[in-house]
């Protein structure tokens, strides 16, 4: 599938097919590629799917947050002109999506959260003394999945880059402090979205109890396993992640 990097204003953002829209938040270490399994598969079923890059660098430190996120969400669907959207964030991005879903429910008609941050995440915050240890920012970009070879070179250079960009580096703790300000625990049982949440059995970032959480605290939610699997599904298991997810959105109709 061609993906054409569109701007519009302050919008950058990516769209492939027609159909019911399904826009993807990443998260906060992770690009638009991280998404190429759904991207390639969903268009072809009859979804269009959204990849906008989110201004986690570009916004003022002052709305740097996870609320302003969320706005910038709203004010891009608004841009559009979507009604009815699937959001489907992994990690931030899915804290991102269920603040939204708290702020902006009658824009949704269904979630999809994936190692998803948003009432606990283990943080990359004690490694940033080392920022300038390449070996130690490998080990941590390796970490994320199960498979240490998914974390390939450009990847790993990718959070290097970004961990040793002073301005970065500072938006990077300031988002991780405001995922642990906006913990969603007391918001879920009021966000009655379909929720469908895939999860790695080997996730060290949000481990199973989180999203066995999720699962107890969200009113309309099905929780999905995938073995062999970290924190980022659609990536390490694109194939098991695409089918899963298909198979939920034919038997909610949605």
């Amino acid at each position: 599938m061609e993906r054409t990097l569109k701007v519009e204003g302050k919008f950058r953002y990516v769209e492939i097919g027609e159909g019911t829209p399904i826009i993807i938040l990443h998260g906060l270490m992770g690009g638009l590629s991280n998404f190429d399994g759904v991207s390639d598969f969903f268009p072809k079923e009859g979804y269009k799917v959204v990849l906008p890059e989110l201004p986690l660098y570009t916004n003022s430190i002052l709305k740097t947050n996870v609320k302003a996120f969320a706005k910038f969400v709203k004010d891009f669907i608004e841009h559009i002109g979507y009604k009815d959207v699937i959001l489907l964030g992994n990690s931030l991005g899915g804290h991102i999506a269920l603040y939204f879903s708290k702020m902006y429910p009658e824009y949704l008609k269904a979630m999809v959260l994936t190692g998803s941050s948003g009432l606990y995440e283990s943080a990359m915050g004690d490694s940033y003394p080392k920022r300038g240890d390449y070996e130690y920012i490998k080990k941590k970009a390796e970490d994320v999945f199960y498979d240490p070879e998914v974390a390939t070179k450009e990847i790993i250079d990718d959070v290097f880059a970004t961990v040793n960009d002073r301005m970065k580096l500072i938006k990077t703790l300031t988002i991780a402090k405001s995922a642990i300000r906006h913990n969603m625990s007391k918001d879920l049982p009021k966000i009655n979205i379909p929720t469908c949440l895939i999860w790695g059995k080997n996730d060290k970032v949000t481990p199973p109890e989180v999203a066995v959480e999720f699962n107890e605290l969200l009113p309309d939610s099905d929780l999905y396993w995938i073995d062999k699997c970290g924190h980022a599904a659609m990536m390490e298991h694109p194939e098991e992640f695409n089918k899963l997810l298909h198979a939920w959105f034919k038997e909610r109709n949605i």
